[in-house]
């Protein structure tokens, strides 16, 4: 189902990237259960990028998020700490993603949890099923709602 929210054109986005709340609902399944469940998360909206979504910890089913060693650097949001997401039928190796104590201007990340789309069983977005943004190392989350293009495919390393 299409969104009823105005189209975004991500190249409107700015950089650094905007942090902004969003209402909109979010499930996440993964092995056959409904791994994550909110109303309340943030949007990282930057240049080139669909938005990636951060649902509060404790929107996610109890369990299913185990910390991993090893950590990525943002040059907006500081160090990115990694959980392997784990069910009964599946885990995703460092599928998800936290800032614990993100650079000023992103703190509302903290106790907030992104989740790589592709990697999960699916992602919905009121209802709408999201596409994962290309590339091995973005998680933004495509709908109806963005249009693009949007970097991550093979050539836009340079965008």
């Amino acid at each position: 189902m299409p969104s009823n929210r105005p189209v975004e054109n991500v190249w409107d986005y700015p950089r650094p990237p905007s942090i902004e709340p969003s209402d909109e609902h979010i499930v996440v399944t993964l092995g056959g259960m409904t791994i994550a469940n909110s109303t309340a998360s943030y949007r990282i909206c930057e240049t080139s990028h669909p938005p990636t979504y951060y649902l509060p910890i404790d929107s996610f089913a109890a369990g299913v998020l185990h910390p991993v060693g090893g950590s990525t650097w943002c040059e907006w949001k500081g160090a990115a700490t990694y959980f392997d997401v784990v069910t009964p039928d599946r885990t995703i190796p460092a599928g998800a993603w936290t800032y614990r104590t993100p650079a000023a201007g992103y703190r509302d990340l903290i106790d907030h949890v992104a989740i790589y789309p592709g990697k999960v069983d699916s992602c919905t977005i009121d209802d709408e099923i999201v596409q994962a943004q290309e590339g091995d190392f973005y998680g933004g989350w495509i709908t109806s709602r963005v249009a693009g293009p949007f970097k991550g495919a093979p050539g836009t390393l340079g965008w």
